[in-house]
């Protein structure tokens, strides 16, 4: 009898340390031991949440938590903990002017490379694929997500009351050079008494956004006084001011919400996400405004991410596979009709959704082709870390130009400040 209980007790030790050995430890046996959570953090207006879900019903051993904050809070997070070593998610949006801030720590992020990437390269545009890599290009920080291609809304009243073409087409034929606008601004403001321009950065940004080099060189050499870059672009946006092309309207406030909804001013020169602020807060403009490209000077982008993957993550592979899934042509296509997120994947622009869109409040204008020919002509950019810190100060410049500052007095005392913040 002792012999029989002996032998059933090690088959039991036996078969418990088979199920072990099968099953991957004390976890399995719950049922959880092959699940995999994946932290994701995000900011702005994304349908991430809803595609995070359809992922998830697909791949149920998988679980996305995703964290929204605000664009600055997002990047301050994620910023303390990479330099921390600790608390980093498994995936992260960092937005394209946030990518710089980060590239010194490529040790603390995940080379796409490794996972892969190479594979899906040719679904992305080359410049937006391009910038997330390092310098040496055997690294890549993150898959693109979004893109800001800039394009030109015009106020079809303010057109037609200063005898302009208001046919996106014409209107591109006729504004098709920095003159050639300025020329169109001076007319609106004779017939009109409108400026032509909402405001000092986005006069400045018409050319600002087009550089291929910025404040930086790639070796992070401030460059700002290079002619035909930075001193170029603020002199323009100077030159506008000066002949009263430009009013003060500052971006989100109120007062500029109302002057797009009255037609206060001739153009905005802004990427495909201002149509969705445009429609949720300026109703009363619907059908007022159309969409045509610049002019191939102003050509740039604003705007829009990457998604990467901190090296801290246990899980790599499958945070890699999502986001794979995430930012392929085919859930780039619902991001853009759900959320507004302008495609990096041209592929997209051949779908028959995207080339049969309309928008009701432009007029039922297919307003996405000519964001889709803005992609195309965008250059590779390089912006530097210290990029938004530098930016800030040359825009305080700009506003202390419209508030009577001599302008060339402001631009000697902003590069005067941003050396100081760089030899901090």
């Amino acid at each position: 009898m002792k012999m029989k209980k002996s032998l059933l007790l090690a088959s039991l030790v036996s078969m418990s340390a088979f199920l072990f050995a099968c099953n991957g430890g004390d976890d399995s046996a719950s049922g959880e031991g092959n699940d995999v959570t994946l932290d994701f953090w995000v900011f702005g207006a994304t349908n991430y949440e809803d595609l995070a879900e359809a992922y998830e019903e697909e791949n149920p051993d998988v679980k996305i938590n995703i964290k929204t904050s605000e664009l600055e809070d997002h990047h301050n997070s994620l910023f303390t903990a990479i330099s921390a070593g600790s608390g980093a998610p498994d995936l992260t949006m960092i937005e394209v002017d946030q990518l710089d801030r980060y590239r010194e720590a490529q040790d603390r992020f995940t080379n796409l490379y490794d996972l892969g990437a190479e594979e899906i390269q040719d679904q992305y545009l080359d410049w937006k694929w391009n910038m997330a890599e390092n310098q040496e290009g055997d690294f890549l920080f993150g898959l693109p997500t979004d893109i800001g291609p800039k394009a030109m809304y015009y106020h079809t009243e303010v057109f037609e009351n200063a005898d302009l073409p208001t046919d996106p087409d014409e209107v591109s034929e006729l504004i098709s050079s920095p003159e050639a606008f300025a020329e169109a601004a001076g007319a609106v403001l004779e017939a009109t008494d409108k400026p032509m321009v909402d405001s000092m950065e986005m006069a400045f940004r018409a050319n600002m956004d087009a550089l291929e080099v910025s404040y930086f060189n790639r070796d992070g050499e401030l460059v700002i006084e290079e002619e035909d870059g930075v001193k170029n672009a603020y002199d323009y946006a100077v030159e506008l001011h000066e002949q009263g092309y430009v009013s003060d309207f500052e971006m989100w406030t109120p007062e500029w919400g109302d002057a797009l909804n009255k037609g206060s001013f001739g153009v905005e020169m802004a990427p495909a996400w201002l149509k969705g602020y445009m429609t949720e807060n300026a109703p009363e403009a619907s059908g007022d405004w159309r969409v045509t490209t610049l002019p191939s000077q102003f050509a740039g982008n604003w705007g829009g991410s990457y998604v990467a993957i901190p090296g801290e993550t246990e899980h790599s592979e499958e945070a890699y596979e999502f986001s794979k899934w995430l930012l392929s042509p085919e859930n780039q296509m619902k991001s853009f009709t759900e959320s507004g997120l302008f495609p990096s994947t041209p592929e997209v622009y051949e779908m028959e959704e995207f080339t049969s869109n309309s928008d009701e409040y432009f007029g039922g204008q297919n307003t996405a082709e000519y964001f889709a020919e803005a992609a195309e002509e965008i250059p590779e950019v390089y912006k530097g870390p210290k990029y938004v810190t530098v930016n800030n100060e040359v825009l305080t410049a700009l506003r202390n130009v419209q508030e009577g500052g001599d302008p060339e007095q402001e631009w000697e005392e902003a590069v005067e400040r941003i050396e100081g913040l760089l030899d901090r």
